[in-house]
Formats: structure tokens, sequence, C-alpha cells
């Protein structure tokens, strides 16, 4: 037997979020680059077996947002780049909301937070995820073409870098955002 549970994070919980990641980012000041994708990792890594779909589709998100930064055709600008790894320093802070050994309950606020984040950042997610797709069909039609790899590479994440600066520009015009903390 199944058992659904729905809520709704108001205003007041969502600015509790938002000071639990302040509180993760200033406490992983001292960590490099790399501490704080392992962490992230191992998050994504720790998390097996019977979770619920909800924990599961988040740390599909989770993962997303590391292979971001660490693609390096991708090429991620440092400003976006320095927001996905503010955002990822909560995956390296110890203490949880919710401590990860309770059974199905433990990675609840691992699965809200990686959601307020994607949320947020949901346009250069979008405009990595068309990256790669490019990048696979692209590899696909390999010919005769004289335009080298990096050539059509680079000029489409211009374009995408471009265009997910616009929307998130437009998306946030008049309202208060997640991002804000980054």
């Amino acid at each position: 037997m199944a058992f659904e549970v729905k809520f709704e994070l108001k205003e007041s919980d969502l600015e509790y979020f938002r000071e639990v990641m302040r509180k993760a980012q200033a406490g992983s000041k001292a960590l490099d680059e790399n501490q704080i994708l392992s962490n992230a990792k191992s998050l994504s890594g720790d998390v097996k077996g019977d979770v619920p779909e909800f924990v599961s589709l988040r740390l599909k998100k989770l993962e997303t947002l590391v292979a971001m930064i660490e693609d390096s055709e991708w090429k991620l600008p440092e400003e976006e780049r320095a927001d996905v790894l503010s955002a990822l320093a909560y995956f390296s802070e110890p203490e949880d909301l919710v401590p990860d050994h309770i059974p199905v309950l433990g990675f609840l606020d691992d699965a809200i937070m990686i959601e307020l984040v994607a949320e947020e950042l949901q346009d250069d997610i979008d405009a990595f995820e068309e990256f790669c797709a490019y990048r696979e069909r692209e590899e696909a039609r390999a010919g005769d073409n004289p335009i080298t790899r990096e050539e059509w590479l680079d000029s489409k994440r211009r374009e995408l870098h471009s265009r997910m600066r616009n929307r998130r520009s437009s998306r946030r015009s008049g309202r208060s955002s997640f991002r804000s903390i980054f």
C-alpha cells in the first residue's frame, strides 16, 4: 500500500530554507570546488535502494548540477558557475535538518533543497540539457563538415549562455527569488 503526503511551503518556510542555505554556504567557505562536488556526489551515491520517487527524481537534478560544473565543453560562465557551486555547498553540511539515517524522511530536506535550487537554476539547467542534446546530435552527424567540433560547440554554447541569462532576468523581474542567497 502506497501512502502519499502533500505539503505546501509558504514564503516563511522558504525563508527558513534560505537561511539554512546561507549558513551552509558560510560553513563551506573553507572547502574548495572539488570538495563541494565530491560531497554532492557522495549524497547522490549514498542514497541507494528504496527511496521515495520524490527523492530519486531530485537526486537526478543534483547530478545534473554537478555535471554542469564538470562538463569541460559546457564552460559554464564564472557567475553561473559560482551560483551552482554555492547551491551545492548545502550538501557539504554534515548537519541536515532531518538526519539522513531516518528511513524515508532522512533525505526529504535534501530533496526539498535540491528542488528549490533547481527551480531557481532552471534556465541554466535547460540550457545545459539542450547543449548536451545538441552535442550528441552533432556528434552523430559527423562527416565532411569543415567546421571543427570546438567551433560548433562554441557557437551553440554562446547562444545558450546568452539565452539562459536573458530568460533568468525576465523571469525574475518583480519577484523575490531563491537565487538571492547565492
